[in-house]
């Protein structure tokens, strides 16, 4: 965040007087200088120094000082460095005209005037100074619009502080620091010292003592001020300031915690610098904003979904049931997987399902299809009258939700198994080393159809069967058929735990991007 304002020159020139002379007047207009004697030692000195300007002879001992002007332009590191011709011989208006062509920036010819040469020299460097800021500010612009794309894309409050430090260090090419306080009350920092960002810890109360660095009320704002490396590290001991710090507070809605941003200000920022960190603020206010109530509503959806589902299963003589449920991660939506395991005496209902979408709705919907689901069983419904019934609450209430699901009718005494299937994926039933899927079909519920597929079949002793939701089998790019043959293979053979076997088939599948709900249930032998 540096605006250099005085220029180092290279004065290029075989003649040792006129090299001191033009060298002098530069000096005295407060600029630095270095020398070169030919086009050689004009490369070597351009890697060598931090140039600003080329003040280049026109005839050198080795090569002309045109082309060496045109190699400075030819290079990107280069191209934009102002050069300023000067020649004794070379005069005529076709000289002048030829070093112009081949990159020059002015053309001055003995005898030089000193006030039309620094006059010269002061103008070229305003454009040059203009045209660096102009393109530094549009790659400032560029970097800022990477990071506000990267921030909105966030997932985590990890993943915004990253990238959001990652962003700062790229728009200004300095050390920056990313605070944010998180739901959980436990503030999240991202440093970038140079371009990689790491996490680190915050001390408690940190963003109490960063209020106390500005002017922030409890509205809805965003503040930009420098504050002295000394306070900037009375608020964070492990901080790396080594002169002012550029901090910009902001919030986006009332009575919210603000996010913070501090950048490394080497000299004093211009207001271009401010105003871009001020755009960055405000950007990472709102991601964090949505970020937050996006958890929130997560939060809510999971409490919901989790409080609904059973919390335990009923105790059924000759049976082990093992149930599942694993929502994707902590920061996806909630979708409205569920089951159920009723105990009805000499029979046993159990259901798995999942509502469409992922969302606090779709907990909800999913709420109001496990309540009914249990009045129609208490009421002693069948499994084909029940799925009925639910079918018609849904076109009755929700016509614009689909739900999937898997109602089996269990003889506890027998093994006896009805299925009624609504379009869920079909039970995988294991025996005797052996593993094969049941028919499955039928109509979702919540389309205008009585489309229920009925299978009959036996659970024998020993005899395992496993319901899921297609979260479990569900990746981006793999047929769902190849995953349920994958599901089929290493399901066998069965633990002996029940519940080291619900295990080991989510953990072979790994983390997953949808909701997951697993019944397993076994007939002892």
């Amino acid at each position: 965040m540096t605006d250099v304002e005085h220029c180092t020159a290279l004065v290029v020139d075989d003649d040792n007087t006129k090299r001191y002379i033009i060298g002098s007047w530069l000096q005295r207009a407060g600029h630095s200088v270095v020398y070169a004697t030919n086009g050689a030692e004009t490369f070597q000195r351009l890697a060598e120094h931090d140039v600003n300007l080329v003040v280049l002879d026109v005839k050198l001992p080795d090569m002309s000082g045109v082309e060496v002007c045109a190699r400075i332009k030819a290079e990107p590191e280069t191209a934009s460095m102002p050069v300023i011709h000067i020649s004794a011989w070379a005069v005529d208006v076709t000289d002048r005209t030829h070093g112009l062509q081949r990159g020059a920036d002015a053309y001055l010819t003995d005898p030089i005037d000193p006030d039309e040469f620094i006059a010269t020299v002061e103008a070229v460097m305003r454009y040059y100074r203009a045209r660096i800021r102009a393109e530094r500010m549009a790659g400032q612009l560029s970097a800022f619009t990477r990071t506000s794309l990267a921030i909105n894309a966030a997932e985590t409050f990890e993943q915004l502080t990253t990238v959001a430090a990652r962003g700062a260090y790229d728009i200004f090419a300095e050390p920056a620091s990313v605070l944010v306080l998180a739901p959980d009350g436990r503030p999240r920092r991202a440093v970038s010292l140079d371009g990689e960002p790491e996490q680190r810890s915050s001390p408690l109360g940190v963003f109490d003592q960063l209020a106390g660095l500005m002017d922030l009320g409890d509205v809805p704002d965003t503040t930009v001020t420098l504050v002295s490396a000394h306070e900037w590290k009375s608020v964070l001991p492990d901080a790396v300031a080594h002169g002012d710090v550029a901090v910009v507070m902001s919030r986006s809605k009332r009575g919210r915690p603000p996010i913070c941003i501090g950048i490394e200000a080497r000299g004093e920022p211009d207001e271009v610098d401010l105003n871009i960190l001020r755009q960055l603020g405000q950007a990472l206010a709102l991601a964090m904003e949505a970020l937050r109530s996006f958890a929130e509503q997560h939060f809510i959806s999971l409490t919901l979904q989790r409080s609904l589902l059973p919390s335990e299963h009923p105790s059924v003589p000759g049976w082990t049931f093992s149930v599942r449920y694993e929502p994707a991660s902590d920061q996806a939506e909630v979708g409205g997987d569920f089951y159920e395991v009723i105990d009805r005496g000499d029979h046993t209902l159990v259901a798995i399902g999942d509502v469409q979408g992922h969302s606090l709705h779709a907990a909800t919907v999913m709420a109001e299809i496990r309540h009914a689901l249990r009045a129609f069983a208490e009421e002693g419904h069948d499994a084909v009258t029940i799925l009925k019934l639910l079918n018609a609450v849904m076109l009755r209430y929700h016509d614009d939700q689909t739900v999937t699901m898997c109602l089996m009718t269990l003889n506890i005494h027998t093994g006896a198994l009805q299925v009624a299937n609504a379009g869920h994926l079909p039970p995988l039933y294991l025996t005797d080393g052996e593993a094969r899927y049941g028919k499955g079909g039928g109509v979702l519920l919540g389309f205008p159809a009585d489309g229920v597929a009925i299978e009959e079949t036996e659970v024998p002793p020993g005899g395992t069967v496993v319901l899921i939701t297609d979260g479990l089998i569900e990746d981006r790019g793999i047929p769902l058929s190849t995953n349920l043959e994958r599901l089929r293979t290493i399901a066998t053979p069965v633990d002996d735990d029940l519940e080291r076997f619900s295990d080991r088939l989510l953990a072979e599948f790994g983390h997953r991007e949808d909701d997951v709900a697993l019944v397993a249930l076994r007939r002892t032998r």
